[in-house]
């Protein structure tokens, strides 16, 4: 057995380690807490690199490269768990995490659901995702995205006055994770973005626009100049705002913003919330859940996804299913834990849902940007949401919002300072349409308008 000290030895930049040592690390640990006398064990290991360039009006504003490096250990004494994490991987570090944990199993409550994954939910031949693309940036390449992108929304015209930064970033990362009952797994990740923002005005008033994305491949992030005028267009579109009256109306959530509502039905239906009785779609397998039209899909083993992974946070393998048929809710997102409570079985979520796709039967190819608006003929366009207001117990939801009138499928003037509020429940079930303008992003969905919604104004 390699002792501590010589699993760390390092190599060339971004990552500081080879994948083979991490795992070393993590089975060292896994090993010296069941010498200790625990029954179960749980280890991550990880490190992370990132590089941020940000700048302002011309000049860089700021230069960041960070680099992590944590051991998380998790011992079970039987019914007793105890956890501890250290961001230092020296031999004198790891042993001490080891007794930390160790020590504070003897103390913890006794707790019949806790333990790791079941080794029949385990994966055992994890396949290559494609998850790690190296971005080799210099300083001076990101500062010249940065002001290229920033360039561009200035370029857009007079009425762009200010900026409130242009970024660009490059994460490499990895992780290594090992359980007593089987498990050793891991792998390396990058994730890449490109954004800005920038304050128009004219003379009337001042609003601030913002465009950018994230992706795992730098090659598949928009230009500099596309990102930059997006930016400039929403600032300008707002100019010279409005308020509304108070109604009730057809709401469309424009697709970067309608993966909220599709998160929203994920939270309820996530095994902490469906046992501590705390969702507003308690018992909720087998019934109606979304308009009949809907299908929800995860795909956590897509290529290059931006939410893949062959495994959870647990180990347990992942799988292709259908959440979501014909409006019907066929699945939790369930972790170890959270199954055992419920009496199931793990369903890969621990972490979080993996690239789920929003689809409709009613669809169609013409429904781009410009065919959601003719569907919603005469409503509220939302394009930014503001608050956290929402009740997963109840489901009544009321948001702050901002976005656009439109009349006869044609945006009339911009809209601001107005709430928009509804029931969860209500409005899932109330979702008429789904554009084909899909946007791209861990939940994958194209703009939804909502049959209605209370409106309040002025």
């Amino acid at each position: 057995m390699p002792t501590a000290s010589a699993l760390c030895a390092l190599v060339p930049e971004p990552l500081a380690h080879e994948r083979a040592k991490l795992d070393e690390i993590a089975g060292f640990l896994v090993a010296g807490a069941l010498r200790r006398g625990a029954s179960d064990a749980v280890v991550r290991v990880s490190e992370s690199d990132e590089f941020a360039v940000t700048v302002r009006n011309a000049r860089p504003e700021k230069l960041q490269r960070s680099g992590t490096q944590s051991v998380s250990l998790t011992v079970y004494n039987g019914q007793r768990k105890g956890s501890a994490s250290s961001s230092n991987l020296s031999s004198a570090a790891l042993t001490a995490t080891l007794e930390a944990a160790w020590h504070i199993a003897h103390y913890s409550g006794a707790d019949a659901f806790a333990g790791p994954a079941e080794t029949s939910w385990l994966e055992t031949a994890a396949p290559d995702l494609d998850l790690y693309h190296p971005w080799d940036l210099s300083t001076d390449g990101a500062i010249e995205l940065a002001l290229r992108a920033e360039s561009a929304a200035r370029a857009f015209g007079e009425a762009i006055v200010n900026c409130n930064g242009a970024s660009v970033s490059a994460q490499h990362g990895q992780f290594s994770l090992a359980t007593s009952r089987g498990f050793l797994g891991g792998y390396r990740y990058s994730s890449h973005g490109l954004d800005c923002s920038v304050i128009a005005s004219n003379g009337g008033g001042m609003q601030t626009g913002g465009w950018g994305m994230t992706r795992r491949m730098s090659s598949e992030l928009d230009t500099p100049e596309l990102i930059g005028r997006r930016a400039a267009e929403r600032a300008h579109a707002m100019l010279d705002a409005r308020k509304l009256p108070t109604g009730a109306w057809p709401v469309l959530f424009e697709a970067p913003i309608a993966s909220s509502l599709i998160n929203s039905l994920v939270s309820a239906v996530t095994g902490e919330l469906i046992y501590r009785g705390q969702s507003f779609l308690p018992d909720s397998l087998g019934q109606v859940v979304l308009a009949e039209h809907l299908s929800l899909n995860e795909s956590p083993h897509e290529l290059c996804g931006l939410a893949s992974a062959p495994f959870d946070d647990e180990g347990v393998r992942t799988v292709t299913r259908q959440l979501v048929r014909d409006g019907v809710l066929h699945g939790y997102f369930l972790s170890a834990y959270a199954a055992r409570k419920l009496g199931m079985a793990s369903t890969g979520n621990a972490g979080g849902a993996h690239n789920l796709r929003l689809t409709s039967t009613l669809t169609r190819s013409e429904d781009d940007f410009a065919g959601m608006l003719r569907r919603l003929d005469r409503g509220l366009l939302v394009s930014d949401l503001m608050g956290q207001g929402i009740n997963h117990v109840t489901g009544d939801y009321s948001r702050g919002a901002s976005g656009f009138w439109v009349e006869d499928g044609q945006i009339q003037y911009p809209v601001q300072e107005i709430t928009i509020a509804g029931n969860l429940r209500d409005m899932l079930r109330g979702i008429v349409a789904v554009g084909a303008d899909v946007h791209v992003g861990p939940t994958r969905t194209g703009s939804i308008l909502v049959d209605r919604m209370r409106i309040a104004g002025l």
